[in-house]
């Protein structure tokens, strides 16, 4: 199974934002972390505040944070939301669908798929992104280090 790059980001951004609670982030900071483009993490981000996940703080100062607890963010239903669908196969146009027990199967595992996913938390994917020496894996950006 694949997930897409809007998911992707958007687990980024989370992992960005839990690791950076303390204060208001950018766009173009979470870009520049990742070395992606900003122009992409707009609509991730956009979509995010509209389910709730982050909020927006707009205006001269503003940014983005988290607008629920890392504890709170479920990755399952993170995925289920930002994910249009889990058909592996289209089925639905195949002949012998109705005898084939392959689809079955296919439902099945993405079923185990999304259950391993709903197990894990934010908060949870949060602690395993810490190096071995402690630090984090995000640099402080230079405006917050300097300020």
């Amino acid at each position: 199974m694949k997930l897409t790059l809007y998911t992707d980001y958007s687990m980024r951004v989370l992992l960005y934002l839990g690791a950076n609670s303390g204060r208001l982030s950018s766009i173009a900071e979470v870009a520049q972390a990742y070395g992606i483009s900003q122009n992409h993490l707009m609509k991730v981000v956009n979509g995010l505040a509209r389910a709730g996940y982050i909020e927006s703080v707009r205006g001269r100062g503003g940014g983005i944070r988290l607008g629920k607890a890392p504890e709170d963010i479920n990755v399952g239903v993170l995925v289920r939301y930002t994910e249009e669908g889990f058909d592996l196969v289209d089925c639905g146009s195949c002949v012998i669908a109705p005898a084939c027990g392959m689809t079955a199967v296919l439902r099945e595992a993405v079923s185990a798929f999304l259950s391993v996913l709903d197990g894990y938390t934010l908060a949870d994917i949060m602690a395993r992104q810490r190096t071995p020496d402690g630090f984090s894996l995000f640099p402080m950006p230079a405006a917050v280090a300097s300020g």
